[in-house]
């Protein structure tokens, strides 16, 4: 399995309060030792809100992971190029405009700094956006060159928005099944009938702020849902497609970023 979507929460490095939350600490010690039976082989280390711009902890746990792990970053829109080509050097892979809670650039910025580094480095842009929203996004969103949204999109009621940008080529992330809105069955059904290849699993550890914590449970559903084959693509290969990595290669081997 390639996790495209987990938090790593190290008290080492900055921690911004955020609507008065700070997480509790989860370190790559405590994520490797929760997902040690689960045969991840790989995954996306997201920024959260509560980590802002601060990069420290994310050079410093994807360096602690190995080569199969990744980065999505928060940049302010001012980030030099110098900066972001240092960051793809060290696995970085995406870009993240948290909607839903700040610490991160704003719509406003979406469409320059999305082609920006995307023309620069290959880089996508992640959104953490109530499906609600999206309608009104539609042909900003649309018309970005690599685009993924998180949790499902969260609402039932934006769905059929959501479906529309995975008609124009978007990535949707089925993460946060705890955290969401929504019939996570029927949601991930629908997504595939359109596109397949569009949706990517992780499992949004350590969960913060969600009503319910990831579960292995929500692995066996996505397996129920999908069976054998396209279970592996929603698990593993369609990550290969979207983060431009090898997902096959265990942590710690030598695959090169």
């Amino acid at each position: 399995m390639f996790d495209a979507h987990l938090h790593i929460i190290d008290p080492r490095f900055p921690l911004v309060e955020n609507d008065g939350y700070l997480p509790e600490p989860f370190t790559v010690d405590d994520y490797l030792a929760r997902v040690a039976h689960l045969g991840v082989t790989g995954g996306a280390v997201v920024s959260g809100s509560f980590q802002a711009f601060d990069h420290g902890y994310l050079l410093d746990a994807l360096d602690r992971l190995g080569p199969t792990f990744v980065g999505v970053v928060q940049l302010p829109a001012t980030a030099s190029d110098d900066e972001i080509t240092r960051l793809d050097a060290a696995g970085v892979r995406a870009v993240r405009f948290n909607v839903r809670r700040g610490g991160s650039a704003t719509l406003s910025d979406l469409d320059r700094l999305a082609r920006r580094v995307h023309d620069l480095v290959g880089w996508h842009a992640e959104l953490y956006i109530d499906s609600r929203d999206l309608a009104e996004l539609h042909t900003t969103i649309a018309a970005l060159p690599a685009v993924s949204v998180d949790h499902l999109g969260l609402s039932q009621d934006g769905l059929p928005s959501l479906l529309r940008l995975v008609e124009s080529g978007i990535h949707v992330k089925a993460t946060g099944f705890g955290r969401v809105d929504l019939p996570v069955a029927d949601a991930l059904r629908a997504v595939a009938d359109v596109n397949p290849g569009a949706l990517v699993f992780g499992t949004d550890l350590p969960s913060t702020r969600a009503p319910r914590p990831f579960r292995d449970s929500d692995i066996t559903l996505v397996e129920d849902v999908f069976g054998d084959e396209l279970s592996d693509a929603v698990l593993r290969r369609n990550a290969s497609e979207l983060y431009r990595i090898e997902t096959e290669t265990a942590p710690g081997s030598s695959v090169s970023r």
